[in-house]
């Protein structure tokens, strides 16, 4: 069969060439490559803005979202799908970049966009999810974002998700802090909260736990913070470890890799009630930003208002004070952090108390 040649889109101002634009990325939705790209341009503002300036590492599919497609990983490279945190070789050189720092300490230079040719860019080599870091280009060590991820855990749903997030609101408004909610493009629920860039990651996921701890104290028997899976129950966790350096999340409308190609759809909160997150994906989304907007345009990069975290900090030093709450375990692929807990699951920890 005969390939389909490229084609030329004129990306403000910027030529980009989208490679066989009719090769199919989702299936069951009949949507190619081109669609994709396209998808990208229809909602380019609000998806620039939540990769402006951002170290941003790329979720590829080249081959599309097929059914047993899955995603490569440290020790198992032959997936069909990959995260990307080096920018490609060959990259045009409007490409710009971010020199960012692993847990590890080796260092990358990671795609940081600064237009939507981009992202055209970037979506024509099968990226679908762009994951930016919570910081900005040029202050790679403090986070100007704090991000809340509910996870539902099995049992639960977004439904739960969203029954938690009035409290949520409710507890950011007790500590001078205003969230924006968006789905996950899954089962779960975000909120983003924009910093001041004056505390380090340790400081911002500490404030993260201080947060959760609290909601799981007011909502016991539907949140939890327990980082072992086999103690949360079927409830809602608030993963605090998406606040430790290289961890991300998902950007607002991004793609995610489902068969039925669902975005993650900022929300306003009087809406979290009342949405399913299959009520957005390629084919709906563009049609919403037309009429909406971007609803997350506040958390733009460099842009008011900035909050601060002193108040969930001293709430971090009363519960380590009052109720002997330190830290918490951190992801595997971490180095042993200072003061961190024994980092054992429960059920293999022989030195725990039966």
């Amino acid at each position: 069969m005969a390939q389909t040649p490229a084609l030329e889109l004129d990306v403000r101002g910027r030529t980009v060439r989208v490679s066989s634009p009719d090769r199919v990325v989702f299936p069951e939705r009949g949507l190619t490559k081109l669609d994709v790209v396209q998808y990208f341009l229809d909602v380019g503002d609000g998806v620039l803005g939540a990769l402006l300036h951002r170290p941003t590492t790329l979720e590829r599919w080249p081959k599309g979202v097929f059914e047993g497609a899955r995603m490569a990983t440290r020790q198992d490279s032959s997936g069909d799908a990959f995260y990307q945190k080096r920018v490609p070789q060959g990259a045009p050189e409007y490409v710009e970049t971010s020199r960012i720092a692993f847990p590890s300490g080796r260092t990358a230079d990671e795609v940081a966009p600064t237009e939507l040719a981009v992202v055209a860019w970037a979506a024509n080599l099968g990226t679908l999810t762009f994951h930016p870091w919570p910081v900005v280009r040029d202050d790679v060590e403090n986070p100007d974002q704090v991000r809340i991820d509910l996870d539902p855990q099995p049992g639960t749903d977004f439904a739960d998700a969203a029954r938690v997030a009035p409290h949520v609101r409710e507890l950011l408004a007790e500590h001078g802090l205003e969230g924006f909610p968006k789905t996950s493009g899954g089962r779960g629920l975000h909120v983003f909260v924009p910093i001041e860039p004056a505390w380090s990651f340790t400081d911002a996921r500490r404030a993260t736990i201080a947060f959760g701890r609290e909601l799981e104290r007011r909502l016991p028997d539907e949140v939890t913070m327990k980082w072992w899976k086999e103690e949360r129950g079927a409830k809602i966790f608030v993963d605090y470890n998406q606040m430790a350096r290289d961890r991300t999340i998902a950007s607002a409308y991004s793609i995610r890799s489902n068969p039925r190609a669902t975005v993650s759809a900022p929300l306003t909160w009087d809406e979290v009630p009342d949405v399913h997150p299959d009520d957005f994906d390629v084919l709906t989304m563009p049609e919403r930003f037309a009429a909406v907007g971007d609803l997350h345009s506040r958390l733009v990069a460099h842009t008011a208002p900035r909050y601060r975290l002193d108040s969930l900090l001293e709430l971090a030093d009363r519960q380590e004070r009052d109720e002997g709450h330190g830290d918490l375990p951190y992801p595997p692929e971490y180095p042993k952090m200072p003061g961190e807990p024994k980092r054992v699951q429960p059920s293999k920890d022989r030195d725990r108390p039966r």
